[in-house]
Order: C-alpha cells, then sequence, then structure tokens
C-alpha cells in the first residue's frame, strides 16, 4: 500500500481534517481515513482535492490556439465570423496533421491539462483517414496515438471514436474537406474493436455519434445495439442556432428534442453543449439521466451563446465541463465562466448553488467531477474507496490561500486571481506533476515545437 496524508481533503461529503488515503499497486484507493494520524515517512500535503475530468477534448485543436482571432471579410456593421467560419479554418488545419502530429499535439495539451488539475480526459476522436481520405492500414491508427500520448503523460482517458457519415441533416453527402473523418457504423465498429485490447484501469473506450448533422438516428441505434451496455456515449448537439433551425426545417423538431424521441438516452449518454433549449427540452434532458457537457471557454470563443444551467440545476440535472478546443486548459476557467455567465444573463450573483451547498466554488467542483466521471465511465472523481487515486494538491504557500477558512479555499481556487495554485498532481496512484513541471515536459514540448514547425509549412 500506498499513503497520503492530508491535513485537508476535499471528500464526497466535504471538507475533512487529517485524512489519510491509501491506494493499491493498481492505482486504486483502498481507504480513506479522516481524522487519522501520518504514518512515519508518509508524505503530509495541506490541500488535496479529487482531480477533475475534462469530459470534452478535440485534442488536435491544441495546436489551432490563437490562430483563428483574425477577423475575416468586414462589412457594414462588423465582422460576420461565426462558429461556422471557424469551422473552415479547423478543417484546412486538420487536412495536413499526421498521425506522429497528432500523437505530439496531444502529449502537449495533456501534459498542460494534467499541471492544471485535469487528471482524465474524454477524447472525442474524429480525424479517422488519411489526407486523401483512405483508412489507415491500422484502423484505430490515430485514436492509439492519443492513447499513447496519454500513457506518456499520465492523464487517464477515455477514447471517443467518432461517427460520422453526413455533412447536414437530411443525410447530406460529406464535403470534400470532411473526408479525412468519415466512417459508417461499421468503420467505428472496427476502430472499438481494435482498441479493445488497450482498455485497462487507466483507459476506457466508448463512442461518439458527431451530431445529428453527421450521423443518423438509424445508425446510432445500430451502433449502440453493437456496443456494451456499460460505454459512454457523447454527442455534439445544439450548440448552434443555426442548427436548430436547420433541425427544424429538417424534421420540425429541435435537436435536443428529435433525439429524446428517437433514441434511448440514459445516464451513459453526455449531451455537448446542448446550449440552446426548451424549458421542455431542459426537463427532458434532466430526467434521462444524462450529462450536460459544458465547455464555456470553447463555447465563448466560438459565439454559441450560454446553457440555461439555472433551470437545468432546478430540474436535478448533471453537469459536467471540457476544453474542447482547448484555448484553455484549466478547469478553474470553465467553472469561473460557467458561474460568471449566468450571473451576466441573470444579473445576479453566486447562481451556481443548493439549499445544502451555498459555497459556489465547492458546488462547482463537486458538481463536475460527479457529472464528469459519470460521462467518462470511470471510477474517478473522488477520493473514495474503489476509486483512482487520481489526487491534485494545491500550493498552501499562494497568498490566495494564506488565512482562509476551509470552506473559502475552494471560492479562492476558483474565482480569485489567475495563478495557477495547483502545485502537484498524481494520477493512478503516480505522481506526474511535482511543483508545477509535468515530469516528462522538456521531452514533450520539443515534440510539440517540431510538430508547430513543420505545419507552419503548410499554411
Amino acid at each position: 500500500m500506498s499513503t497520503l496524508f492530508a491535513r485537508h481533503a476535499l471528500l464526497p461529503e466535504g471538507w475533512r481534517g487529517d485524512v489519510l488515503i491509501e491506494w493499491d499497486a493498481a492505482g486504486a484507493i483502498t481507504a480513506v481515513r479522516a481524522g487519522a494520524a501520518a504514518g512515519e515517512g508518509t508524505e503530509t500535503v495541506e490541500y488535496a482535492l479529487p482531480g477533475m475530468i475534462n469530459l470534452h477534448s478535440h485534442s488536435f485543436q491544441r495546436a489551432l490556439g490563437g490562430r483563428t482571432e483574425k477577423a475575416g471579410q468586414y462589412v457594414a456593421g462588423g465582422a460576420q465570423d461565426s462558429f461556422w467560419t471557424w469551422r473552415d479554418l479547423m478543417y484546412r488545419f486538420a487536412r495536413n496533421i499526421t498521425p506522429a502530429h497528432i500523437e505530439a499535439i496531444a502529449a502537449q495539451l495533456f501534459s498542460e491539462c494534467l499541471r492544471h488539475g485535469y487528471t482524465s480526459l474524454c477524447e472525442f476522436h474524429y480525424v479517422q483517414r488519411a489526407p486523401d481520405g483512405a483508412m489507415y492500414p491500422r484502423p484505430a491508427e490515430t485514436a492509439e496515438r492519443v492513447i499513447a500520448a496519454a500513457r506518456l503523460t499520465g492523464i487517464g482517458v477515455t477514447m471517443l471514436p467518432v461517427l460520422y457519415s453526413y455533412s447536414g441533416f437530411g443525410e447530406s453527402a460529406l464535403k470534400p474537406e470532411q473526408q479525412r473523418f468519415k466512417t459508417d457504423v461499421q468503420d467505428v465498429l472496427r476502430v472499438i474493436e481494435a482498441l479493445e485490447p488497450l482498455r485497462d484501469a487507466q483507459t476506457e473506450v466508448g463512442v461518439a455519434p458527431h451530431s445529428l448533422r453527421a450521423a443518423s438516428v438509424a445508425q446510432i441505434n445500430a451502433v449502440l445495439a453493437a456496443l456494451p451496455q456499460d460505454r459512454p456515449v457523447h454527442i455534439h448537439i445544439a450548440e448552434q442556432q443555426q442548427e436548430v433551425r436547420q433541425s427544424l426545417d429538417w424534421s420540425g423538431r429541435r435537436p435536443v428534442e428529435w433525439l429524446l424521441d428517437h433514441v434511448d438516452v440514459d445516464q451513459r449518454w453526455c449531451l455537448v453543449h446542448a446550449t440552446h433549449l426548451t424549458r421542455d427540452e431542459v426537463d427532458r434532458m434532466a430526467g434521462s439521466g444524462a450529462v450536460a457537457g459544458l465547455c464555456l471557454t470553447t463555447e465563448a470563443n466560438l459565439g454559441d451563446g450560454l446553457f440555461p444551467l439555472e433551470q437545468f440545476l432546478a430540474a436535478g440535472g448533471r453537469f459536467g465541463i471540457g476544453s474542447d478546443s482547448h484555448i484553455s486548459q484549466s478547469p478553474v476557467e470553465e467553472l469561473r465562466w460557467l458561474e460568471y455567465g449566468q450571473r451576466l444573463q441573470h444579473q445576479r450573483r453566486n447562481i451556481a448553488v443548493s439549499p445544502s451547498e451555498r459555497q459556489v466554488g465547492d458546488f462547482l467542483w463537486q458538481g463536475a467531477l460527479r457529472g464528469g466521471a459519470q460521462a467518462a465511465g470511470r471510477p474517478v472523481g473522488a477520493l473514495a474507496p474503489g476509486r483512482r487515486a487520481d489526487v491534485i494538491v494545491l500550493d498552501d504557500d499562494h497568498p490566495n490561500l494564506y488565512g482562509l477558512a476551509l470552506d473559502e479555499v475552494l471560492g479562492s481556487f476558483v474565482f480569485s486571481g489567475n495563478d495557477n495554485l495547483v502545485k502537484d498532481v498524481m494520477v493512478g496512484g503516480q505522481w506526474v506533476v511535482r511543483n508545477q513541471q509535468h515530469v516528462a515536459q522538456q521531452a514533450i514540448a520539443a515534440r510539440f515545437k517540431q510538430t508547430m514547425a513543420e505545419l507552419r509549412e503548410f499554411r
């Protein structure tokens, strides 16, 4: 057994003092005891929290960050850029990346996510084919590269091969620039089968119908029928108003409404974004048990809109956070803007609370842990027996944590300043970040710099 002693640890029931955490050689927590004593030689920390789950990632887009912030054509009233013009830029970028590039970019991203407190990640993976549109000899080549990056860095991963057959509602043919993403039901099932030997305590494999624009209901149900029933299922949905209008024009139903009417959506589902909902859709989505996958920095960057969080929470809905396009790798920033967006929308403060939890930081962190763990389909998100030993340690020497009452710590962590307060990070019982440095940071950064130099040649 290995041990860690925390003077203060965030457990599922809240903060507790003098907590001894034990885990086995496989990285699973075997015991958590509050009011304990530190054994001789046991490492002692001040503040220990469960690592956060990043429930939505397109890792290759990390290399695109900051490169799409130039306005396109300027007309009367301002530039007319949107999610859809950004998507065209992303397609051009994705055209030239190789499997080696994918692995190097993912490793850089994962090291950054770890340093900021993410210990698990769900990879919504849709670059499946070669640049010429052919499948690689190994059908899971690019997914395997992402998993290799996860293993190099130490982050836990849920790999979600994407079903991507159409360019729009009504089974419209894919555009030439989308050919690298093309998969049908059999393609996706072959990728999942190829990844099966890689499943272990740190790696799960689910599936992701890209969206109702890119996958038909018949295809979605066919994949679900062939997939083990405990595997996670993620989908992009209702991210943009234009998407909602297109769905209405095609089916007479809004995207979430159409999905819930035609697919058995339950607790293994994560509905990513789900930005534009009616009150009935909010209630039905919450009642399904699905997780709302909220990616605040990307949704803001793309001009998507604001998720109806207050209504969703009132209906008993579950949420988690993701960094999506990775213009930020910080769970603090996602949670901060989840709350701030609601404050701006409602012109009130302290929205994300409940009758039993009035501290906004605690409510957000604990809620995102629960929803993220559910969406990942892995035993993570809590310092409790049977869960993975995924722990982040806060920098108790930082001024933001001086003189705080214990119930103020998470509030300061989430809402005070822009320094990274994560000092050390453990995943599966192994320290992967020490003193804010990833253990393989220099080698990972060198590969990423070389990759970026190669990709610049294609601009």
